[in-house]
């Protein structure tokens, strides 16, 4: 008995330095996320709508990171009940946790494993703005998130990636939030727009986005992040999954951006920056589930065909008629279904896990576990989203009027503009300060 409990203590876990601080610069990395995806949807809509696109990423780091603390921690990774929710009373207020307990078998504390999930949880509300521009109160989109991440992604993170969660449980593979965060959000985003309905002006006025080279801004930051967000989702690297994970990212990455760019050109004649962005995006997302149990070669093709089906459904909502403004539902949910589905396809059963997709003998069980993870995630999300949206329009009113919409909705909801000309040289203010010349005096002697 004693030899064995020896052996038992010597095959316990121990805290790792190394993985510990991997850990947290893939939490920091995470983090930068939400700001850079700020920057990409500022880019992307008018200059009225600017300061709000950034302001509806923004304030998602300070009620998702206090709800976290409270109770979402709990709710996501506590002892399940049900295989629906977790809950320990440990975790509320993360009072009840040890600086250096360890983390489920892991070698890192619970803390910081608890921090970077928090990252995950702030930036996945933050997603489902970028379909609601121009057109939604400051007010009601932050109840909304409260309400959205409490009912929706506290539960749904459980499902995917919780001890006892029936998608855990049945085996659906998501490495880093295809179905938890980028179906999950793309999904959310369908369902408040039509409740919401669409923007004034929707197909009739030019909706361009002001600043490219923000939307390139935010883009390049969504990729440096993404490789904290899939890379540290093995929770450490002793055994090279980790790095396999960060090629993968990279490489599905640039082959959608690729395949987007090869599209937009045969549909539409032009190589577009915006394109570009939006390519890499599609990438990202779609390698984010895979990118854990595909083979180099299969990122490649995971990443053309998510460049490709996600460059083509943009165009949906025209079709449709539904107003997802900056195409959330085309890029993140689109990407999430075709990057989930594809792991029954190319997964090698040699990175990860054993487990087979179809192209290597491993038949159709692991695509059916993945589309039962896809399609169950996507229609409550899409319900409760929907469910949430009307409660909201229905009492306090998710809307601003009509007037602010056209006028735009940065001044009226946050007394701000993005961009002040009045100091710029040879603007109207110095034109109306500057003495006449001698032609324009004499124009008016003439007058």
């Amino acid at each position: 008995m004693a030899s064995a409990i020896t052996t038992l203590a010597a095959d316990a876990p121990t805290l790792s330095a190394a993985n510990t601080g991997f850990m947290l610069i893939c939490s920091a990395l995470v983090m930068l996320m939400t700001p850079g995806l700020a920057f990409f949807y500022g880019g992307m809509v008018r200059v009225k709508s600017s300061l709000n696109m950034l302001m509806m990423s923004f304030i998602s780091l300070g009620i998702v990171t206090i709800l976290w603390v409270l109770y979402g921690f709990s709710l996501a990774f506590g002892t399940d009940s049900g295989s629906l929710i977790g809950w320990n009373s440990d975790y509320v207020g993360l009072s009840g946790i040890g600086i250096t307990e360890l983390w489920d078998g892991y070698t890192i504390p619970v803390y910081v494993f608890a921090v970077f999930q928090l990252m995950f949880a702030v930036i996945t509300p933050a997603l489902i703005s970028g379909a609601l521009a121009d057109r939604v109160k400051f007010s009601a989109w932050a109840l909304f998130t409260v309400l959205w991440v409490t009912v929706v992604y506290f539960p749904v993170a459980h499902w995917v990636w919780g001890a006892g969660g029936w998608l855990f449980e049945l085996g659906v593979i998501d490495f880093a939030g295809g179905t938890a965060v980028h179906i999950n959000a793309g999904a959310a985003a369908l369902g408040v727009i039509l409740v919401i309905g669409k923007r004034v002006g929707f197909k009739k006025d030019p909706m361009r986005p002001h600043s490219l080279p923000l939307v390139m801004l935010g883009a390049g930051l969504l990729w440096f992040g993404w490789f904290g967000f899939n890379a540290g989702s093995w929770l450490g690297n002793d055994d090279g999954v980790g790095a396999v994970m960060f090629v993968n990212t990279q490489v599905a990455t640039a082959a959608a951006m690729l395949a987007w760019l090869g599209y937009e050109k045969l549909r539409h004649g032009s190589f577009t920056t915006l394109g570009a962005a939006s390519g890499a995006v599609a990438g990202l997302v779609a390698i984010t589930p895979a990118g854990g149990a595909v083979s180099p070669l299969g990122a490649i093709a995971v990443g053309v065909i998510a460049g490709v089906l996600c460059a083509m459904a943009v165009g949906l909502k025209y079709r449709f008629g539904y107003d997802d403004s900056l195409d959330v539902v085309g890029v993140h949910l689109v990407g999430g279904v075709v990057g989930s589905l594809l792991v029954g396809l190319f997964a090698t059963g040699g990175v990860q896990s054993d487990v087979a997709g179809l192209f290597y003998g491993g038949g159709l069980e692991q695509l059916g576990k993945q589309a039962i993870g896809v399609f169950s995630v996507l229609a409550y999300s899409l319900v409760a989203s929907a469910l949430l949206a009307f409660l909201l329009d229905k009492t306090i009113g998710m809307r601003v009027s009509e007037d602010v919409e056209v006028a735009g909705i940065d001044q009226a909801e946050h007394a701000e503009t993005a961009y002040d000309f009045s100091g710029a040289g040879g603007g109207a203010a110095s034109r109306s300060t500057a003495a006449p010349t001698p032609s324009a005096a004499s124009k008016k002697v003439d007058a």
